[in-house]
């Protein structure tokens, strides 16, 4: 398979059924293609480098799956783009390569969202995996949440086989993951388990959602209503959504880094299930989280890089770019004296120039059946965007 570059001056015609959005994340990744691989890279340097293309084979697979769920959701999959072949390539190295748990879970989603057979090596490893219930008290948050959603996905499929491990997951999930502030524990247990990311939030309510809806099961919907009504309430004033929790407490820990694919794309794929069952506040929050990445920021600036279709991937502490263990020291601190964290001055915030190609594929997948939202799918942030070969 082979994406070629975009001819200079070919624009996208009016009648396209894509939006802006999803025009302009289809462009970026044709910037972050790795055709030697066959897949997107691990991250697409925004630094000026000669060769901006960074690749981690392990990390390059598992991102390639996540543009691949997204491209399962847009209107028109550009002719170059063979989703089987990238596919099947891709998903065979989930097997080899030392991928975490969570990677075989957006295996089984991406194949039912595509409609694509499992690759025999990842069904067998999977469910290996579920086979040993003692082996899940090494699950975190992601790995359990992207393999419930893709178990319930395969099920929904009409692929029976997967149907019956859906339940157990969802009983592990409620009794070690489910706390009292409605944010979700990272871990089953130990130490490290009160302190929570916002991914840990998406992934975990997400699945709820998605087994809630396929089981008829009420309590997994209101774990989920419940994350999205906690996580409202913590949003940042510009529409920031925070990074780290202390999900004993329900307090923020730590506002920062600041990610633009939670503003743009992560957030927006779980506050679309919310809409759904009328959390109040859900569609605001979508868009003031967005507008974050216009501009209406700490920094003041937008967070896209229309050149080239990208967008920059967080603002940070200026002296945490290279290092977290500021971070955690203080996140560790302020859970245990009680303190909730807020924003910093503007001074001391900086950016991390990159882009991973992940992030354009979760654009793909929130915005790609989208027609609601035109202040933010046809922005002229967007302008006019080049038609991917």
């Amino acid at each position: 398979m082979n994406i070629s570059p975009i001819k200079s001056g070919t624009l996208m015609p009016d009648f396209s059924q894509n939006s802006p959005l999803v025009r302009y994340a289809l462009r970026g990744l044709e910037r972050c293609w790795l055709p030697e691989h066959g897949c997107w890279s691990h991250i697409y340097h925004l630094d000026g480098r000669a060769s901006p293309n960074e690749s981690l084979r392990r990390s390059d697979v598992f991102y390639t799956l996540n543009v691949l769920l997204g491209m399962s959701r847009i209107k028109e999959v550009p002719g170059s783009i063979s989703l089987s072949e990238i596919f099947y390539r891709n998903a065979i190295q989930l097997t080899v390569l030392p991928v975490p748990k969570y990677a075989l879970g957006m295996a089984l989603w991406v194949s039912a969202e595509l409609g694509f057979e499992v690759p025999e090596q990842v069904r067998r490893e999977v469910k290996v995996l579920f086979s040993d219930q003692a082996g899940w008290k090494v699950l975190r948050a992601q790995d359990l949440g992207m393999l419930l959603t893709g178990v319930v996905a395969q099920a929904k499929r009409g692929d029976k086989e997967w149907a019956h491990f859906a339940a157990p997951l969802y009983r592990f999930l409620e009794e070690r993951f489910r706390t009292g502030s409605g944010i979700f524990f990272d871990v089953p247990s130990g130490f490290r388990r009160r302190f929570a990311s916002f991914a840990t939030q998406i992934y975990l309510s997400i699945a709820c959602y998605h087994y809630g809806e396929f089981a008829g099961e009420s309590s997994a919907l209101a774990m989920a209503d419940a994350c999205v009504r906690k996580l409202i309430t913590l949003q940042g004033p510009n529409g920031e959504w925070p990074w780290f929790f202390d999900a004993v407490s329900g307090r923020v820990l730590d506002f920062y880094e600041v990610y633009s694919v939670h503003q743009y794309g992560m957030a927006p794929a779980l506050l679309e299930w919310a809409e759904r069952y009328r959390v109040p506040g859900a569609r605001n929050a979508l868009i003031k989280g967005f507008n974050w990445v216009f501009g209406e920021n700490q920094l003041r600036r937008s967070m896209l890089v229309p050149d080239l279709g990208l967008t920059i991937r967080s603002q940070i502490r200026k002296q945490e770019l290279t290092t977290r263990v500021p971070r955690m020291l203080r996140s560790v601190k302020n859970a245990y004296v009680g303190r909730e964290a807020g924003l910093i001055e503007s001074s001391r915030v900086g950016l991390r120039l990159e882009c991973r190609s992940y992030e354009l594929g979760w654009i793909l997948w929130s915005f790609g059946q989208r027609g609601d939202l035109l202040e933010l799918t046809h922005n002229s942030a967007f302008g006019k965007v080049a038609v991917p070969a």
